[in-house]
């Protein structure tokens, strides 16, 4: 069984950069998860049964993007997003979080929001961010890996997801990438996600995809039995 990812989804277009994301990595055997948080309890039944209606329709329309009305769809209740998804993500023991970048991105770059910051600060799965408008690109191949301050977690993690996509690994920066993996700083606790200033400053001046490993906790892409005879 590949990594599982659980995909932050609210249906508006970064959310959809997420979700574009999310279908280049389910090409290296990552199980995707969409998950919508909402943030307050109506009191009123019949008013509740609405939201949470809605959400679920809103969920549904982010599986028929994915062209895959069988991804598994969660409502997390949370009065914050990126509290929720960590909680989320924590009982699930999930081996990545996908976000969009923030909505007032400009396209073709990264920039966390306030939800994925909240993961980069302590959380417990890997978290990967899309660049702004990544959408666009209905054709993507991975062939050429950065690993940014790579410590062996980092550089396990892009080391198995390049034999899992036949994908180079270089080192970080490089004149071309397809996606950057960035490890977290030496003080973080073991499992736990936190990035550097010099590792922020790279992430916010990306232009690819990024994928920041906990530290000492390397997403596994395992091989295929058939690519490896």
């Amino acid at each position: 069984m590949g990594p599982t990812a659980i995909i932050s989804y609210d249906d508006t277009l970064n959310d959809h950069d997420a979700l574009a994301l999310g279908r280049v990595l389910s090409t290296a055997g990552v199980e995707l998860e969409l998950a919508y948080v909402r943030h307050t309890t109506q009191t009123d039944r019949s008013r509740e049964e609405l939201d949470q209606s809605e959400a679920e329709a809103l969920l549904q329309r982010g599986a028929r993007w994915l062209d895959n009305l069988d991804v598994p769809r969660k409502v997390v209740m949370s009065a914050s997003t990126g509290e929720g998804l960590a909680w989320l993500a924590a009982d699930e023991n999930a081996d990545i979080v996908v976000f969009g970048s923030d909505y007032r991105t400009a396209a073709g770059h990264v920039d966390p929001g306030t939800s994925a910051r909240r993961l980069l600060e302590g959380g417990t799965a890997a978290v990967a961010i899309a660049p702004a408008n990544y959408r666009s690109h209905r054709e993507v191949t991975i062939r050429t890996i950065g690993v940014l301050d790579g410590d062996s977690a980092a550089r396990q993690t892009a080391n198995e997801l390049a034999d899992r996509l036949g994908a180079a690994v270089v080192s970080a920066p490089a004149a071309k990438l397809d996606l950057l993996v960035v490890s977290s700083r030496p003080e973080a606790s073991e499992g736990r996600v936190m990035v550097s200033s010099s590792a922020t400053n790279a992430i916010e001046d990306a232009i690819v995809p990024v994928l920041v490993v906990p530290r000492g906790k390397p997403v596994r892409f395992a091989v295929p039995a058939t690519a490896a005879l």
